[in-house]
Protein backbone atom coordinates (compact mmCIF):
# COMPACT_ATOMS: atom_id res chain seq x y z
CA UNK A 1 0.00 0.00 0.00
CA UNK A 2 1.29 3.44 -0.97
CA UNK A 3 1.60 6.14 1.70
CA UNK A 4 2.66 8.90 -0.68
CA UNK A 5 0.54 12.04 -0.28
CA UNK A 6 0.41 14.34 -3.29
CA UNK A 7 -0.89 17.87 -2.60
CA UNK A 8 -4.17 18.30 -4.43
CA UNK A 9 -6.98 20.75 -3.84
CA UNK A 10 -10.26 19.97 -5.49
CA UNK A 11 -12.02 22.96 -7.08
CA UNK A 12 -15.31 23.34 -8.91
CA UNK A 13 -15.09 24.02 -12.61
CA UNK A 14 -16.03 27.54 -13.75
CA UNK A 15 -19.70 28.26 -14.32
CA UNK A 16 -18.84 29.22 -17.89
CA UNK A 17 -18.03 25.57 -18.67
CA UNK A 18 -21.47 24.45 -17.51
CA UNK A 19 -23.05 27.32 -19.44
CA UNK A 20 -21.25 26.28 -22.62
CA UNK A 21 -22.31 22.66 -22.19
CA UNK A 22 -25.92 23.58 -21.56
CA UNK A 23 -25.98 26.08 -24.43
CA UNK A 24 -24.41 23.70 -26.92
CA UNK A 25 -26.72 20.87 -25.86
CA UNK A 26 -29.83 23.05 -26.12
CA UNK A 27 -28.84 24.56 -29.47
CA UNK A 28 -27.85 21.17 -30.86
CA UNK A 29 -31.07 19.52 -29.66
CA UNK A 30 -33.15 22.31 -31.22
CA UNK A 31 -31.43 21.96 -34.60
CA UNK A 32 -31.73 18.17 -34.43
CA UNK A 33 -35.44 18.44 -33.67
CA UNK A 34 -36.01 20.83 -36.57
CA UNK A 35 -34.04 18.59 -38.91
CA UNK A 36 -36.10 15.54 -37.95
CA UNK A 37 -39.25 17.60 -38.36
CA UNK A 38 -38.54 18.91 -41.86
CA UNK A 39 -36.20 16.25 -43.30
CA UNK A 40 -36.44 13.08 -41.25
CA UNK A 41 -34.14 10.96 -43.41
CA UNK A 42 -31.39 13.59 -43.39
CA UNK A 43 -31.71 13.80 -39.63
CA UNK A 44 -31.13 10.05 -39.32
CA UNK A 45 -27.91 10.16 -41.35
CA UNK A 46 -26.71 13.06 -39.24
CA UNK A 47 -27.65 10.98 -36.22
CA UNK A 48 -25.25 8.25 -37.37
CA UNK A 49 -22.51 10.87 -37.68
CA UNK A 50 -23.18 12.02 -34.13
CA UNK A 51 -23.28 8.45 -32.83
CA UNK A 52 -19.96 7.62 -34.52
CA UNK A 53 -18.22 10.71 -33.14
CA UNK A 54 -19.57 10.20 -29.62
CA UNK A 55 -18.52 6.54 -29.69
CA UNK A 56 -15.04 7.65 -30.72
CA UNK A 57 -14.73 9.86 -27.65
CA UNK A 58 -16.33 7.45 -25.17
CA UNK A 59 -14.76 4.16 -26.24
CA UNK A 60 -11.50 5.75 -27.39
CA UNK A 61 -11.07 7.27 -23.92
CA UNK A 62 -11.79 3.92 -22.27
CA UNK A 63 -9.16 2.32 -24.50
CA UNK A 64 -6.67 4.94 -23.32
CA UNK A 65 -7.42 4.12 -19.65
CA UNK A 66 -6.95 0.40 -20.25
CA UNK A 67 -3.78 1.02 -22.25
CA UNK A 68 -2.20 2.98 -19.40
CA UNK A 69 -2.82 0.14 -16.97
CA UNK A 70 -1.48 -2.50 -19.35
CA UNK A 71 1.61 -0.52 -20.33
CA UNK A 72 2.35 0.51 -16.75
CA UNK A 73 2.74 4.08 -18.00
CA UNK A 74 3.45 6.73 -15.39
CA UNK A 75 3.57 9.99 -17.36
CA UNK A 76 -0.19 9.97 -17.99
CA UNK A 77 -1.28 8.95 -14.48
CA UNK A 78 -1.76 12.56 -13.20
CA UNK A 79 -4.45 13.21 -15.79
CA UNK A 80 -5.86 9.71 -16.42
CA UNK A 81 -9.03 10.78 -14.62
CA UNK A 82 -9.80 13.11 -17.55
CA UNK A 83 -10.03 10.05 -19.79
CA UNK A 84 -12.17 8.28 -17.20
CA UNK A 85 -14.59 11.21 -17.20
CA UNK A 86 -14.74 11.26 -21.00
CA UNK A 87 -15.46 7.54 -21.11
CA UNK A 88 -18.57 8.21 -19.00
CA UNK A 89 -20.21 9.52 -22.19
CA UNK A 90 -20.75 5.84 -23.05
CA UNK A 91 -24.14 6.23 -21.30
CA UNK A 92 -25.10 9.04 -23.70
CA UNK A 93 -24.43 6.65 -26.59
CA UNK A 94 -27.54 4.69 -25.68
CA UNK A 95 -29.71 7.81 -25.83
CA UNK A 96 -28.21 9.01 -29.13
CA UNK A 97 -28.72 5.55 -30.68
CA UNK A 98 -32.43 5.28 -29.80
CA UNK A 99 -33.83 7.29 -32.77
CA UNK A 100 -31.75 5.17 -35.12
CA UNK A 101 -32.80 1.86 -33.59
CA UNK A 102 -36.41 2.89 -34.12
CA UNK A 103 -35.82 3.78 -37.79
CA UNK A 104 -33.39 1.18 -39.13
CA UNK A 105 -35.65 0.46 -42.09
CA UNK A 106 -35.37 4.05 -43.31
CA UNK A 107 -31.56 4.05 -43.30
CA UNK A 108 -30.27 0.58 -44.13
CA UNK A 109 -30.95 -0.99 -47.51
CA UNK A 110 -30.36 -4.51 -46.15
CA UNK A 111 -33.46 -4.23 -43.92
CA UNK A 112 -35.71 -4.33 -47.00
CA UNK A 113 -36.58 -8.01 -47.47
CA UNK A 114 -37.77 -7.48 -51.03
CA UNK A 115 -34.34 -6.08 -51.94
CA UNK A 116 -32.54 -8.94 -50.18
CA UNK A 117 -34.61 -11.51 -52.09
CA UNK A 118 -33.52 -10.03 -55.43
CA UNK A 119 -29.86 -9.44 -54.56
CA UNK A 120 -27.53 -12.45 -54.10
CA UNK A 121 -24.91 -10.32 -52.32
CA UNK A 122 -27.40 -9.05 -49.75
CA UNK A 123 -28.84 -12.55 -49.41
CA UNK A 124 -25.36 -13.91 -48.71
CA UNK A 125 -24.82 -11.32 -45.98
CA UNK A 126 -28.29 -11.69 -44.46
CA UNK A 127 -27.21 -14.08 -41.65
CA UNK A 128 -25.20 -11.15 -40.31
CA UNK A 129 -27.10 -8.17 -41.70
CA UNK A 130 -30.57 -8.62 -40.28
CA UNK A 131 -32.47 -6.44 -37.83
CA UNK A 132 -32.66 -8.99 -35.01
CA UNK A 133 -28.94 -9.82 -34.95
CA UNK A 134 -28.02 -6.16 -35.52
CA UNK A 135 -30.08 -5.16 -32.47
CA UNK A 136 -28.74 -7.95 -30.26
CA UNK A 137 -25.08 -7.30 -30.98
CA UNK A 138 -25.35 -3.52 -30.60
CA UNK A 139 -27.05 -3.96 -27.24
CA UNK A 140 -24.18 -6.30 -26.37
CA UNK A 141 -21.64 -3.63 -27.43
CA UNK A 142 -23.27 -1.08 -25.12
CA UNK A 143 -23.48 -3.52 -22.20
CA UNK A 144 -19.82 -4.51 -22.55
CA UNK A 145 -18.59 -0.92 -22.83
CA UNK A 146 -20.65 0.16 -19.80
CA UNK A 147 -19.46 -2.86 -17.81
CA UNK A 148 -15.77 -2.21 -18.41
CA UNK A 149 -16.24 1.51 -17.82
CA UNK A 150 -17.94 0.77 -14.49
CA UNK A 151 -15.23 -1.67 -13.38
CA UNK A 152 -12.20 0.39 -14.37
CA UNK A 153 -13.51 3.63 -12.90
CA UNK A 154 -14.92 2.00 -9.78
CA UNK A 155 -11.55 0.67 -8.64
CA UNK A 156 -9.82 3.87 -9.66
CA UNK A 157 -12.17 5.82 -7.37
CA UNK A 158 -11.71 3.35 -4.54
CA UNK A 159 -7.97 3.88 -4.73
CA UNK A 160 -8.49 7.58 -4.00
CA UNK A 161 -9.47 6.73 -0.43
CA UNK A 162 -7.57 3.50 0.27
CA UNK A 163 -4.38 4.16 -1.71
CA UNK A 164 -4.14 0.39 -2.01
CA UNK A 165 -2.07 -0.89 -4.93
CA UNK A 166 -4.27 -3.98 -5.26
CA UNK A 167 -6.77 -1.88 -7.22
CA UNK A 168 -4.12 -1.20 -9.84
CA UNK A 169 -3.59 -4.95 -10.20
CA UNK A 170 -7.34 -5.52 -10.47
CA UNK A 171 -7.63 -2.88 -13.20
CA UNK A 172 -4.73 -4.44 -15.09
CA UNK A 173 -6.71 -7.68 -15.24
CA UNK A 174 -9.85 -5.88 -16.40
CA UNK A 175 -7.79 -3.99 -18.99
CA UNK A 176 -6.38 -7.26 -20.30
CA UNK A 177 -9.89 -8.59 -20.78
CA UNK A 178 -11.09 -5.32 -22.32
CA UNK A 179 -8.52 -5.16 -25.14
CA UNK A 180 -9.89 -8.00 -27.32
CA UNK A 181 -13.42 -6.82 -26.50
CA UNK A 182 -12.48 -3.32 -27.64
CA UNK A 183 -10.94 -4.58 -30.88
CA UNK A 184 -13.96 -6.67 -31.81
CA UNK A 185 -16.72 -4.30 -30.69
CA UNK A 186 -15.28 -1.18 -32.33
CA UNK A 187 -14.66 -3.07 -35.56
CA UNK A 188 -18.19 -4.45 -35.74
CA UNK A 189 -19.65 -1.14 -34.57
CA UNK A 190 -17.97 0.56 -37.55
CA UNK A 191 -19.12 -2.18 -39.91
CA UNK A 192 -22.69 -2.05 -38.60
CA UNK A 193 -23.31 1.69 -38.51
CA UNK A 194 -21.06 2.96 -41.30
CA UNK A 195 -19.90 0.23 -43.68
CA UNK A 196 -23.29 -1.50 -43.95
CA UNK A 197 -24.85 1.72 -45.24
CA UNK A 198 -23.45 0.48 -48.56
CA UNK A 199 -23.64 -3.30 -48.06
CA UNK A 200 -22.14 -4.12 -51.46
CA UNK A 201 -18.90 -2.36 -50.52
CA UNK A 202 -16.26 -3.96 -48.36
CA UNK A 203 -12.82 -3.18 -47.03
CA UNK A 204 -10.66 -5.51 -44.99
CA UNK A 205 -9.12 -2.66 -42.97
CA UNK A 206 -12.17 -0.48 -42.33
CA UNK A 207 -12.19 -1.45 -38.66
CA UNK A 208 -8.58 -0.29 -38.31
CA UNK A 209 -9.46 2.92 -40.14
CA UNK A 210 -12.22 3.66 -37.63
CA UNK A 211 -10.00 2.70 -34.69
CA UNK A 212 -7.22 5.05 -35.77
CA UNK A 213 -9.63 7.97 -36.03
CA UNK A 214 -11.40 6.96 -32.82
CA UNK A 215 -8.32 7.01 -30.62
CA UNK A 216 -7.04 10.17 -32.30
CA UNK A 217 -10.36 11.94 -31.63
CA UNK A 218 -10.50 10.87 -27.97
CA UNK A 219 -6.88 11.87 -27.44
CA UNK A 220 -7.48 15.26 -29.07
CA UNK A 221 -10.47 16.05 -26.85
CA UNK A 222 -8.57 14.89 -23.76
CA UNK A 223 -5.51 16.96 -24.70
CA UNK A 224 -7.57 20.13 -24.99
CA UNK A 225 -9.15 19.48 -21.58
CA UNK A 226 -5.90 18.45 -19.87
CA UNK A 227 -3.98 21.51 -21.03
CA UNK A 228 -6.88 23.83 -20.18
CA UNK A 229 -7.25 22.37 -16.69
CA UNK A 230 -3.51 22.42 -16.02
CA UNK A 231 -3.14 26.05 -17.11
CA UNK A 232 -5.86 27.05 -14.65
CA UNK A 233 -4.49 25.02 -11.73
CA UNK A 234 -7.16 22.33 -11.58
CA UNK A 235 -4.70 19.44 -11.67
CA UNK A 236 -1.59 18.87 -9.54
CA UNK A 237 1.50 21.05 -9.48
CA UNK A 238 4.47 19.86 -11.50
CA UNK A 239 2.82 19.05 -14.84
CA UNK A 240 4.48 20.84 -17.72
CA UNK A 241 6.14 20.63 -21.08
CA UNK A 242 7.44 17.09 -20.67
CA UNK A 243 3.88 15.84 -20.21
CA UNK A 244 2.68 18.05 -23.05
CA UNK A 245 5.37 16.59 -25.28
CA UNK A 246 4.09 13.06 -24.67
CA UNK A 247 0.52 14.11 -25.50
CA UNK A 248 1.71 15.94 -28.62
CA UNK A 249 3.78 12.96 -29.71
CA UNK A 250 0.82 10.60 -29.39
CA UNK A 251 -1.32 13.00 -31.44
CA UNK A 252 1.41 13.22 -34.06
CA UNK A 253 1.88 9.44 -34.21
CA UNK A 254 -1.80 8.67 -34.58
CA UNK A 255 -2.23 11.43 -37.16
CA UNK A 256 0.34 9.61 -39.25
CA UNK A 257 -1.19 6.22 -38.47
CA UNK A 258 -4.63 7.38 -39.60
CA UNK A 259 -3.14 8.79 -42.82
CA UNK A 260 -1.28 5.53 -43.46
CA UNK A 261 -4.42 3.42 -43.01
CA UNK A 262 -6.54 5.82 -45.07
CA UNK A 263 -4.07 5.79 -47.93
CA UNK A 264 -3.62 2.01 -47.71
CA UNK A 265 -7.37 1.47 -47.97
CA UNK A 266 -7.58 3.77 -50.98
CA UNK A 267 -4.45 2.43 -52.67
CA UNK A 268 -5.38 -1.25 -52.34
CA UNK A 269 -8.90 -0.70 -53.65
CA UNK A 270 -7.67 1.51 -56.50
CA UNK A 271 -4.96 -0.99 -57.44
CA UNK A 272 -7.35 -3.96 -57.42
CA UNK A 273 -9.86 -2.00 -59.55
CA UNK A 274 -12.76 -4.23 -58.51
CA UNK A 275 -16.08 -2.55 -59.34
CA UNK A 276 -17.70 -3.63 -56.04
CA UNK A 277 -15.03 -1.66 -54.18
CA UNK A 278 -13.99 1.26 -56.38
CA UNK A 279 -17.49 2.72 -56.77
CA UNK A 280 -17.37 3.75 -53.09
CA UNK A 281 -14.41 6.07 -53.71
CA UNK A 282 -15.76 7.22 -57.07
CA UNK A 283 -18.94 8.41 -55.35
CA UNK A 284 -16.75 10.57 -53.09
CA UNK A 285 -14.91 12.13 -56.01
CA UNK A 286 -17.74 13.80 -57.90
CA UNK A 287 -20.87 15.93 -57.45
CA UNK A 288 -19.14 18.17 -54.94
CA UNK A 289 -17.85 15.42 -52.66
CA UNK A 290 -14.37 15.79 -54.13
CA UNK A 291 -14.02 19.05 -52.19
CA UNK A 292 -14.78 17.24 -48.93
CA UNK A 293 -12.27 14.53 -49.86
CA UNK A 294 -9.56 17.14 -50.39
CA UNK A 295 -10.58 19.05 -47.26
CA UNK A 296 -10.29 15.86 -45.22
CA UNK A 297 -6.67 15.34 -46.32
CA UNK A 298 -5.93 18.93 -45.39
CA UNK A 299 -7.81 18.93 -42.08
CA UNK A 300 -7.00 15.53 -40.64
CA UNK A 301 -3.46 15.06 -41.90
CA UNK A 302 -1.62 18.07 -43.28
CA UNK A 303 -2.56 20.65 -40.64
CA UNK A 304 -1.98 18.39 -37.59
CA UNK A 305 1.18 16.99 -39.16
CA UNK A 306 2.88 20.34 -39.67
CA UNK A 307 1.55 21.92 -36.47
CA UNK A 308 2.93 19.03 -34.39
CA UNK A 309 6.07 18.30 -36.42
CA UNK A 310 8.63 20.14 -34.28
CA UNK A 311 9.49 19.32 -30.67
CA UNK A 312 8.69 22.85 -29.39
CA UNK A 313 5.23 22.61 -30.97
CA UNK A 314 4.51 19.41 -29.07
CA UNK A 315 5.34 21.26 -25.84
CA UNK A 316 3.28 24.36 -26.62
CA UNK A 317 0.03 24.36 -24.65
CA UNK A 318 -1.62 26.92 -26.92
CA UNK A 319 -0.91 24.84 -30.04
CA UNK A 320 -2.04 21.66 -28.34
CA UNK A 321 -5.37 23.20 -27.40
CA UNK A 322 -5.85 24.46 -30.95
CA UNK A 323 -5.01 21.12 -32.52
CA UNK A 324 -7.22 19.31 -30.02
CA UNK A 325 -10.28 21.21 -31.20
CA UNK A 326 -9.12 20.99 -34.81
CA UNK A 327 -8.77 17.19 -34.79
CA UNK A 328 -12.18 16.79 -33.15
CA UNK A 329 -13.73 18.84 -35.96
CA UNK A 330 -11.67 16.95 -38.56
CA UNK A 331 -12.91 13.63 -37.21
CA UNK A 332 -16.49 14.92 -37.47
CA UNK A 333 -15.81 15.83 -41.11
CA UNK A 334 -14.37 12.34 -41.60
CA UNK A 335 -17.58 10.73 -40.31
CA UNK A 336 -19.61 13.11 -42.50
CA UNK A 337 -17.51 12.03 -45.52
CA UNK A 338 -18.03 8.35 -44.72
CA UNK A 339 -21.75 8.52 -44.04
CA UNK A 340 -23.49 11.39 -45.83
CA UNK A 341 -22.86 10.33 -49.47
CA UNK A 342 -25.25 7.47 -48.71
CA UNK A 343 -27.98 10.04 -48.12
CA UNK A 344 -27.21 12.05 -51.25
CA UNK A 345 -24.76 11.45 -54.10
CA UNK A 346 -24.59 15.23 -54.48
CA UNK A 347 -22.94 17.27 -51.75
CA UNK A 348 -25.36 18.39 -49.02
CA UNK A 349 -24.14 20.83 -46.40
CA UNK A 350 -26.35 23.16 -44.40
CA UNK A 351 -27.56 24.17 -40.97
CA UNK A 352 -28.91 20.64 -40.50
CA UNK A 353 -25.35 19.33 -40.20
CA UNK A 354 -24.63 21.59 -37.21
CA UNK A 355 -27.11 19.93 -34.87
CA UNK A 356 -25.36 16.75 -33.82
CA UNK A 357 -21.82 18.21 -33.55
CA UNK A 358 -23.20 20.86 -31.17
CA UNK A 359 -25.23 18.28 -29.28
CA UNK A 360 -22.25 15.92 -28.91
CA UNK A 361 -19.95 18.73 -27.77
CA UNK A 362 -22.56 19.77 -25.21
CA UNK A 363 -23.10 16.22 -23.93
CA UNK A 364 -19.36 15.68 -23.54
CA UNK A 365 -19.03 18.95 -21.61
CA UNK A 366 -22.00 18.32 -19.32
CA UNK A 367 -20.88 14.76 -18.61
CA UNK A 368 -17.42 16.01 -17.69
CA UNK A 369 -18.87 18.73 -15.42
CA UNK A 370 -21.17 16.20 -13.73
CA UNK A 371 -18.28 13.83 -13.02
CA UNK A 372 -15.98 16.65 -11.87
CA UNK A 373 -18.54 17.74 -9.27
CA UNK A 374 -18.54 14.29 -7.68
CA UNK A 375 -14.98 13.03 -8.12
CA UNK A 376 -11.37 14.19 -8.00
CA UNK A 377 -9.86 15.35 -11.27
CA UNK A 378 -6.67 13.53 -10.28
CA UNK A 379 -6.30 9.87 -9.19
CA UNK A 380 -4.77 10.91 -5.87
CA UNK A 381 -4.50 7.35 -4.55
CA UNK A 382 -2.64 5.85 -7.49
CA UNK A 383 0.85 4.72 -6.37
CA UNK A 384 2.27 5.88 -9.70
CA UNK A 385 1.05 9.46 -9.27
CA UNK A 386 4.22 11.01 -7.86
CA UNK A 387 6.36 9.31 -10.50
CA UNK A 388 3.97 10.63 -13.10
CA UNK A 389 4.37 14.19 -11.79
CA UNK A 390 8.16 13.81 -11.75
CA UNK A 391 8.24 12.45 -15.30
CA UNK A 392 10.91 13.92 -17.58
CA UNK A 393 11.68 13.10 -21.20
Amino acid sequence: MSTTQVPYQRKDLPASVTAFGAGATAAGAAIVALTFMFDHSRGLYNNIIGLSVLASVAVGALFYVALEYLAGAVWSTPFRRVMEFLSATVFALVVVALPLMANLHEVFHWTHMEAVAKDPILAGKSPYLNIQFFTIRNIAFAVLWIFFYAMLTRFSRKQDTTRDQKYTRINIRFSTAFMPVFALTTTFFAIDWIMSLEPHWFSTIFGVYYFSGTFLCALAVATFIIVSLNERGYLVAGLGKDHYYSLGTLLFVFTNFWAYIAFSQFMLIWYANVPEETYWFIARWKNGWEYVSLALIFMKFLVPYFVLLSQPSKMDGRKLKFIGIWIFLAHTVDMYWLIMPNFSRSLVLGWQELGFPLLIAGLITLTFVFKARKENLVPIGDPKLQRGIDFKI
